[in-house]
């Protein structure tokens, strides 16, 4: 009778812990989507207190995916030192810190230590570390990264890896690369069209993004917000003053001069780059919001 109220006594103990961990982390992702640090800090107090770090990595993940997402890496660091166990979940949680943050550098690192530790990236660790070599153009470590994708073959199944691998080579100045990449989807979407507009725009290949953006058009896909900053580049570069002006009726037709101030930055820069100085004071003028880019590419056109 004695050992049927022991484990009676022992499954309620098991139970309450359970749904006391359960509460923690339910706190904590709600910290993470409002990114209230000092909410989630008094939670990791209790953490601490209660010696749940140790148990549960689900909670120890959620901690530092918080710091991370919070900008105070170095906590990030900390709560995952103190883990006694690694999973892939923790890892990418430290890894998308450091991108979100610029320190692309260091997260190159923690991706090399991940898998020295023997742990296997998930799609969004791919997509984090493939942000970080496009950013500071390291095209030789997104080559090793895209060829471990597809030795996986993880492109088969999802767009947005193809997509970052596109953005990626684009960033890197591998247009070539970029451009094989997209020709192999065999799903395309306004996402990947625009992440190769925008390599050909960021490399001076405006030709080949206006024709891009015709073919996605003709395809029937809406061009975004985004789509239209790398088109209106390329217009810029070119000084293809009556393609940029077609394209603005489109941006008017769908009122983003209202919804987004880089559009608008955009088109002035667009036409003060084709010397139509007079049109990009229209637009400056016409914009709801201005800042330092709205000032500054009017300024440089008139310079």
């Amino acid at each position: 009778m004695s050992k049927g109220i022991h484990a009676q006594s022992l499954r309620k103990a098991f139970q309450e812990r359970y749904q006391e961990n359960a509460s923690i982390l339910s706190s904590l992702k709600d910290c993470i989507k409002k990114r209230d640090l000092n909410k989630g800090s008094k939670i990791h107090a209790h953490i601490l207190k209660r010696g749940f770090l140790e148990n549960d990595i689900y909670v120890g993940s959620a901690l530092v995916s918080l710091y991370s997402k919070c900008g105070v890496l170095a906590k990030a660091q900390e709560v995952f030192d103190q883990l006694p166990v690694h999973d892939v979940v923790s890892w990418t949680s430290l890894i998308t810190g450091y991108v979100q943050c610029g320190h692309n550098k260091e997260a190159l690192n923690c991706f090399d230590q991940m898998r020295r530790e023997g742990f296997s990236p998930n799609s969004v660790t791919f997509l984090c570390i493939l942000k970080a070599c496009g950013n500071i153009g390291a095209s030789n470590k997104g080559e090793e990264i895209h060829f471990q994708i597809n030795r996986e073959k993880l492109l088969e199944r999802n767009i947005l890896l193809a997509t970052a691998i596109i953005d990626m080579y684009g960033k890197c100045h591998k247009v070539v690369k970029a451009q094989e990449v997209f020709d192999e989807l065999e799903d395309r979407d306004v996402i990947s069209w625009t992440a190769l507009i925008a390599g050909y725009a960021q490399n001076g290949h405006g030709v080949e993004a206006l024709c891009c953006f015709e073919q996605m058009h003709h395809e029937g896909y809406l061009p975004n917000s985004i789509t239209f900053l790398g088109v209106l580049k390329a217009c810029g570069h070119l000084g293809a003053t009556e393609r940029g002006q077609t394209i603005h009726a489109k941006i008017d037709k769908e009122r983003l001069l209202e919804k987004d101030m880089s559009v608008g930055n955009a088109l002035v820069d667009m036409y003060a780059k084709c010397g139509e100085l007079r049109r990009a004071h229209l637009v400056f003028d016409k914009l709801p919001l201005r800042n330092t880019v709205s000032w500054t590419s009017l300024i440089g056109g008139y310079a």
